[in-house]
């Protein structure tokens, strides 16, 4: 999956497993003092109701220092924060790490580009954790 400047999707193809990548995303973001506000797993909640899905897991983390600044300025960013990396596993096994391009996020709520690397660690993030 390739990024898709439609959307602002951005998906990085990772070598490790679903599980494998959340860990490193979570001692990541533990080691910055990046709070974890929630780690939804869509595969695991549609096992509880009989279906099945390939390994799904929303992770949902953010700073209020980061963040209280981006909705101040450009208030309709908070639609899209605490920031997200969705980490997901293909048909095929594949396993890929999924995010909202900071400029997509930029254009979309016309951040001032003074704050932009407010929002611009998620490729630093989503990059240790694929890789």
């Amino acid at each position: 999956m390739a990024p898709n400047a439609a959307n602002g999707i951005v998906s990085k193809r990772s070598k490790f497993s679903v599980d494998q990548i959340q860990e490193r995303l979570t001692r990541t973001l533990q080691a910055k003092g990046i709070a974890i506000f929630a780690i939804v797993d869509h595969s695991g909640e549609a096992k509880k109701v009989g279906l099945k899905m390939p390994p799904t897991k929303l992770v949902i983390f953010g700073s209020p220092k980061a963040g209280t600044p981006l909705m101040l300025a450009a208030p309709s960013i908070a639609i899209d924060l605490p920031l997200k990396i969705l980490i997901s596993e293909d048909d095929k096994g594949n396993s890929w790490v999924s995010y909202n391009s900071a400029e997509y996020l930029k254009q979309r709520h016309a951040v001032p580009s003074q704050l932009l690397q407010n929002i611009s660690v998620i490729e630093t993030l989503a990059k240790a954790a694929a890789e």
